[in-house]
């Protein structure tokens, strides 16, 4: 089964991280869903137009315990993952789906939005985003990126 490499830059955060621990070959493995949203501007003048897209991403083992434990509703993100169908027969009909997974994710904000974010403190909501912030050196942000070899789904 062909995968295809999807790229969601500059994204957000809808809600929280959800983590479950489900069986997998080896024991139980960390699964976390996010789901990520990133908005593009088409046109111009008054013709110009938002259009947002919605990305419901799994994770898997350590790359999610550290989702589950650093992001929260309205962090920004860049993901790499990929797709793949996920087709299946219900009632003699072929029901068609598309799963993504991710394989990269690189966390945006500091530590000092992300733990706000998280406590509801101080820029929880509606703080500045990527592109307002002056850009921080790489090495204060921690962790800059999740880059761990994808699990094979469980």
């Amino acid at each position: 089964m062909a995968n295809v490499s999807v790229i969601q830059r500059h994204a957000h955060l809808a809600g929280a991280v959800k983590l479950e621990f489900v069986n997998g070959r080896e024991g139980k493995i960390a699964k976390a869903v996010l789901t990520a949203i990133s908005n593009t501007r088409r046109g111009s003048g008054e013709q110009r137009e938002e259009e947002s897209t919605a990305i419901q991403w799994t994770l898997w083992g350590k790359q999610a315990e550290n989702a589950a434990g650093y992001l929260g509703k309205g962090s920004h993100v860049n993901i790499v993952g990929r797709l793949r169908n996920n087709n299946y027969e219900k009632d003699g009909e072929t029901v068609y789906g598309m799963a993504f997974t991710a394989e990269e994710i690189d966390y945006l904000d500091s530590r000092a939005e992300s733990e706000a974010r998280r406590n509801g403190g101080p820029g929880a909501e509606g703080g500045t985003s990527s592109t307002e912030r002056p850009s921080a050196p790489a090495a204060s942000r921690k962790p800059r990126s999740a880059r761990q070899p994808a699990h094979a789904d469980a």
